[in-house]
């Protein structure tokens, strides 16, 4: 999804950003700062020139860049390059760091275990912080506290470990999962993985057993129909054909969804969704896995997006914004499902003593305020961006949760054509006026900003996305 590498280097003319401000646009209750982002520099700078030179020759190129940012440091919501440009940041390290960037809270918790332990395994040996974060993980992932914690370093290992945990328990091999789906890019997360084509090809053959199916993305319905007249079709043909003349569903151990798809688009399915394959998969004796690696830890406005539709699942998979930027993942499920003997699945560096440290202070901080920071302020955001899709035919849905937002670009209202290209350059050129975004789907632009963030900060930013796409899309 990465502009080319001609497009990346291509420089833009030194200017400041300014703020122009929305017309009614109610003012923000809790204004902290009028700080702006500031472009000193052209972008690349010459040191970033140097840094992205010595990339080029030595990184992998398999990575997505949008564009040139080489940060230094940041704080909060803002972040610095190393040429000095502040930059706005809304991407939040793609959805990690939900209390900020270095929040002062976090890194005092992260030096002080660090002065004590940094590493000892928790495959082999017991220490407090792995125990403690498993019982809070247990009280705030949604169902019984009658939970059991598995650790891990990242979403796919999230991911893989609940996909061995449901074969295991269940004694199937199957599994099934949505297209427009992201799970992780390791062989069994692969698999379940049906985003780009990108991320696949080469790869195959795959893992066996993985089928794929129609998410909820009724703004392009496959079945070219309306919900709710519907009836949730796209859960009814799982049940009335694939599991009746595809897949024996005794086969199938597990439906791997995410509450809200991520890499997809940030499609936000209808209510009867999630309720629907809960029933389906209580049906049929089948384990429903929630990946909520990009829609957890208070992103959506509650702890995890499922809750969102009140329904539980069998099996959680938690990564990214659970520790403020420390490798950490979790799979999480009830007591009786995880039930595997000693050895059956182990990690080395998983849940080590400082990530969990900081885990522990990262929901102390979203229980304490951040959730209800990402609800209230995704409802001033998703009134801003709606005002732009009254506006303008080309913004063709925007949807979201909380803070995970996506805004969807198209050539017309009818055809509804994917715009690539000028969704790219949207992102591009937010980035040259010092705001970071990143795009999701065919033709979207996802909103995922720090929690802390303000009103102050959030119409900041918003401001300056209104400003890009009018100057992409050649409106005043």
């Amino acid at each position: 999804m990465g502009l080319m590498r001609a497009e990346v280097m291509t420089k833009p003319k030194r200017m400041k950003t300014k703020r122009t401000v929305s017309k009614n646009r109610a003012r923000t209750k809790n204004t902290k700062t009028n700080r702006m982002p500031n472009i000193a520099t052209e972008l690349p700078g010459p040191k970033a020139k140097r840094i992205l030179n010595k990339d080029h020759k030595y990184v992998s190129p398999s990575y997505t860049r949008y564009y040139p940012a080489v940060i230094e440091r940041g704080q909060g919501v803002w972040v610095t390059d190393v040429d000095g440009n502040v930059f706005l940041d809304f991407s939040a390290g793609i959805g990690v760091v939900s209390t900020g960037h270095c929040h002062p809270e976090v890194v005092k918790a992260i030096k002080e275990q660090s002065a004590k332990l940094l590493h000892m395994s928790g495959t082999d040996f017991y220490y407090p912080n792995q125990a403690n974060l498993a019982e809070k993980l247990a009280e705030i992932v949604p169902g019984a506290k009658n939970k059991k914690v598995f650790f891990c370093n990242s979403g796919a290992e999230s991911v893989e470990c609940a996909m061995k945990l449901a074969r295991y328990h269940k004694r199937r091999s199957r599994y099934i999962a949505f297209t427009g789906a992201f799970h992780g890019r390791t062989f069994g997360a692969l698999s379940l993985t049906a985003s780009k084509v990108s991320q696949r090809r080469h790869f195959a053959p795959l893992l066996f057993g993985v089928t794929h199916v129609s998410y909820a993305y009724c703004y392009r319905c496959p079945f070219h129909l309306q919900y709710p007249a519907c009836g949730v079709a796209c859960v009814k043909y799982i049940d009335d054909v694939l599991l009746k003349k595809v897949v024996p569903p005794e086969e199938v151990a597990a439906v791997f969804v995410e509450p809200i798809q991520g890499e997809g688009g940030y499609i936000v399915p209808p209510p009867g969704f999630i309720p629907a394959l809960r029933a389906l998969c209580d049906k049929y004796d089948i384990l429903l896995v929630d990946d909520e690696v990009q829609s957890g830890m208070g992103r959506t406005g509650k702890m995890f997006a499922i809750e969102h539709f009140n329904t539980k699942a069998d099996i959680y998979s938690i990564a990214k914004g659970i520790a403020s930027g420390l490798p950490l993942g979790a799979c999480v499920s009830r007591a009786g499902i995880m039930d595997w003997e000693p050895g059956s699945h182990a990690s080395t560096f998983a849940g080590n003593p400082v990530s969990c440290a900081a885990a522990l202070k990262t929901i102390e901080l979203l229980e304490n305020g951040l959730v209800e920071n990402a609800a209230r302020l995704g409802e001033v955001a998703l009134e801003r961006l709606s005002e732009l899709k009254k506006q303008y035919e080309f913004v063709g849905d925007v949807r979201g949760k909380g803070l995970m937002i996506g805004v969807e670009f198209v050539g017309d209202a009818i055809s509804k054509e994917p715009v690539k290209d000028r969704r790219n350059a949207v992102v591009f050129e937010s980035f040259k006026r010092g705001l970071l975004l990143l795009g999701a789907g065919e033709s979207a632009v996802r909103f995922i900003p720090p929690l802390v963030i303000n009103e102050q900060e959030l119409h900041t930013g918003l401001d300056i996305f209104e400003q890009a796409v009018r100057s992409v899309f050649r409106v005043r």
